[in-house]
């Protein structure tokens, strides 16, 4: 199905793709390629040319990229006004949709949902927003509908910002680098590897969107071959694939730990902006002749099978067939591989009790969100369903539709009423299930999703509670085909289906009647409003000249995800309120973390008064044996946390603010799982630290010292030398590591964090 190339290819018109191996070069020229054009492939492909129009830098090494819009939620976008706000924010410089797709609910903490809804819809009119209301849309649709255009760059603050297949580089960040467009700044990066994914051949019926994701997701993601790197889908395979299906497969690359996507466009992408009536957004985008990529993708369309993503993460796939053929082996494998993940006493976590004479037995589906709530999912699933039922069972159904014009044509064409007829039950537009704020499974459960993820109690159980469901994320089609044969696991392609060719009519009425579209039309007299649990950040002090950090969090597991680091679900509701939001933090992974890197506050505010801490006098007096110069008083303290690969996942912010609002001062690592985890690290004031993937040097409780940590900041130090110390004082010495930071990001830590940063420069 999927074949990895890792030496580098070069694509010659289009489709064909030529190793780079040691006579590439003679082999190109007798194909008619000259030198100048070999040596200058690398020029040709989509995304050179998307990221050199947005660069504003004097050379395509280090990046200085200004987007062209702006995305958030009502999860994110409070943040990232009141820090552009402090920062001197007066009107939004491109156009920023704040969308109410999280916590549309507005189910949990009396009225503060609704009142951080208020303050975005004031933000809109007072900076010159467009505000998307709650049930309207979830982000990405209504991106893609309104906002993509072919050679456009977003950027959102939601992981899953991808609209690649419709010719627009988007990226997923954190809160800051959102601050830093809305204030001008720009986006730094280095420029990013090119993977070119070739898809050949066409998908079989039955097999979806999520199925190819999927084979993809679980080919790579391990061995981290396309981490930070720009996926550009290329090949003769493209034109067999409607715009839903590429929709479908794009935003879920997310999950690859790609930087971002781009796809050749064609006559079917002009049709979308056609039928969304923004023909103008349309252009033609294709790699030229002779174009050089990093590393290649190759996808056999043909070969693709349905596939399921077992728990507890997107890569951990089979395809549906051979989970069901070696269901005993497999679920206890998971069964296993759980005892080690969720690291919980207490916690009974069965899988092998779901299979039954007749196969697996799920409780059940949901299709929801930016990659299975599209139209041509809910069509799939009403033409496997039709005259069918699910039963009156345990096992039901549920369907979220992307967006209100999706909802409007679902219900004009009859597929809705296709789907109640069999049982399942429609929702409106919302990302709940995606992050366990809506169809929380029982307790264990297994819940099959057409939803981005599904990582420990990402839809909503609480292990350190004793409650755990499963997720396994599969196709729309295939969660029909499994309700048609009553919860029993089943792909899509055990069916005979005739699907039908359902034509797509956009309606954005429903926008027009409650978007508030504002760009353009700033309005200075008008106020926030805020609600009581909207709160501004605390302050953040400046990198001191030493610092001593305890191990407040010490992590094995392999990958540490955003969700394990600040959980999702309930803590929704408190996103607008730092302090509040902080108790939150790794409270399903390590419950006693909160505690201990309040420990270590109490001593830095202590020592910031003036006030002695007599606790530490073993400790100082072991960094006099090491540090003469070293005074006590001017030694900053906080904690930190351990990791192996931390920050898999959310784009969220909130996974390092937390952290620093607690007092955290630096993250130590083997690797950091993404670019924007270790962006919002640094974002935040605190330090990205690495170790060598050898025997971990301290543990929960022991202090780390860093002489002079400020002066190696200031310039530019890669290699730094730290101490363990244990709380009765003994020494042992270590080395830690900081990948490349820009000019701007050893300033944030310096100052202590972003809003400092701006603070200090308006």
């Amino acid at each position: 199905m999927i074949t990895l190339i890792d030496n580098g290819v070069f694509l010659v018109t289009g489709n064909k793709l030529v190793p780079n191996t040691h006579d590439v070069t003679e082999k190109l020229q007798k194909a008619g390629f000259d030198e100048q054009t070999i040596t200058t492939a690398k020029e040709r492909t989509i995304s050179y040319d998307i990221l050199k129009r947005h660069n504003t830098s004097d050379n395509m090494t280090s990046l200085k990229i200004r987007f062209d819009s702006l995305a958030s939620h009502d999860i994110t976008y409070v943040g990232i006004i009141q820090t552009a706000r402090a920062s001197g924010l007066t009107e939004f410089p491109i156009p920023y949709v704040l969308t109410n797709c999280h916590n549309s609910l507005c189910a949990v903490g009396g009225t503060i949902n609704e009142d951080d809804h208020v303050f975005g819809l004031t933000a809109a009119q007072k900076y010159g927003g467009i505000y998307v209301p709650a049930h309207q849309a979830v982000i990405h649709s209504f991106m893609r509908e309104m906002q993509s255009g072919c050679g456009r760059m977003i950027l959102g603050s939601d992981s899953h910002t991808r609209y690649g297949a419709l010719g627009t580089m988007a990226i997923g960040e954190g809160g800051p680098e959102l601050v830093k467009q809305l204030l001008s700044k720009t986006y730094d990066i280095e420029y990013p590897k090119i993977v070119a994914v070739h898809l050949k051949g066409a998908p079989r019926p039955g097999v979806g969107p999520q199925d190819v994701a999927l084979a993809i997701i679980g080919a790579v993601f391990e061995s981290g071959f396309v981490k930070n790197c720009v996926l550009e889908f290329v090949g003769e395979g493209i034109a067999s694939l409607p715009m839903d299906y590429r929709n479908g497969i794009d935003v879920m690359t997310t999950e690859t730990t790609c930087l971002s996507s781009i796809w050749v466009t064609d006559d079917k992408t002009e049709e979308y902006f056609d039928k969304h009536l923004r023909p103008d957004a349309y252009s033609p985008l294709a790699p030229g002749n002779l174009a050089y990529y990093d590393k290649a993708i190759e996808v056999d369309l043909d070969k693709i099978e349905c596939m399921i993503a077992m728990p507890f993460h997107p890569s951990n796939t089979y395809t549906i067939k051979d989970l069901n053929a070696n269901a005993a082996d497999i679920l206890r494998k998971i069964e296993k591989d759980a005892t080690e993940i969720l690291d919980l006493p207490g916690i009974e976590y069965t899988l092998t009790d779901k299979l039954t004479e007749r196969g697996i037995l799920a409780q059940q589906g949901v299709i929801a969100g930016c990659a299975g709530g599209i139209f041509d999912n809910l069509c799939a699933a009403a033409d496997i369903l039709k005259g069918s039922t699910i039963g009156n069972g345990e096992f039901s159904v549920s369907a979220y539709p992307a967006s209100q014009p999706v909802m409007m044509e679902l219900t004009r064409n009859g597929v809705f009423s296709t789907l109640m007829q069999a049982g399942v039950t429609i929702r409106t537009a919302f990302c709940g299930p995606c992050f366990g704020a809506g169809d929380v499974p029982a307790n264990g459960a297994l819940s099959l999703r057409h939803t981005t993820r599904n990582f420990p109690n990402r839809e909503g159980s609480k292990p350190a509670a004793g409650q755990i469901a499963s997720v396994a994320l599969m196709d729309a089609r295939s969660i029909a085909a499994t309700a048609k044969n009553g919860g029993i696991l089943t792909p899509a392609t055990d069916f005979d289906v005739e699907y039908t060719q359902y034509d797509y009519k956009f309606d954005d009425s429903a926008y027009k009647s409650r978007v508030y579209f504002g760009y353009g039309k700033a309005d200075n007299t008008k106020s926030l409003k805020f609600g009581p649990n909207i709160t501004d950040w605390p302050q953040m002090y400046a990198l001191t000249d030493d610092l001593l950090m305890q191990a407040a969090s010490v992590i094995t597991d392999p990958v540490t995800t955003t969700d394990e680091l600040i959980p999702s679900g309930e803590t929704s509701s408190y996103r607008s309120n730092p302090l509040k939001l902080a108790e939150f933090t790794l409270s399903r992974k390590d419950p006693g973390y909160v505690s201990r890197a309040k420990a270590a506050q109490l001593l830095e505010d202590n020592r910031r008064r003036g006030i002695d801490n007599p606790e530490l006098a073993p400790i100082y007096s072991a960094i006099a044996k090491v540090s003469k110069a070293s005074k006590p008083a001017n030694i900053g303290i906080g904690s930190f946390v351990f990791a192996i690969k931390p920050g898999d996942g959310s784009a969220r912010e909130q996974a390092a603010s937390c952290q620093r609002v607690l007092g955290g001062v630096a993250n130590i690592a083997n690797e950091y799982a993404t670019k924007r985890y270790r962006s919002n690290l640094i974002n935040w004031g605190m330090l990205p630290l690495l170790i060598d993937a050898e025997e971990i040097p301290f543990s929960v409780g022991d202090y780390v010292f860093l002489p002079g940590i400020r002066n190696a900041i200031e310039n530019n130090i890669r290699v730094i030398s730290a101490y363990v110390i244990t709380p009765d004082g003994e020494i042992r010495p270590f080395t830690v590591k900081l990948d490349t930071l820009t000019d701007d990001e050893r300033k944030i830590i310096l100052m202590g964090c972003l809003i400092n940063f701006y603070r200090e420069n308006s």
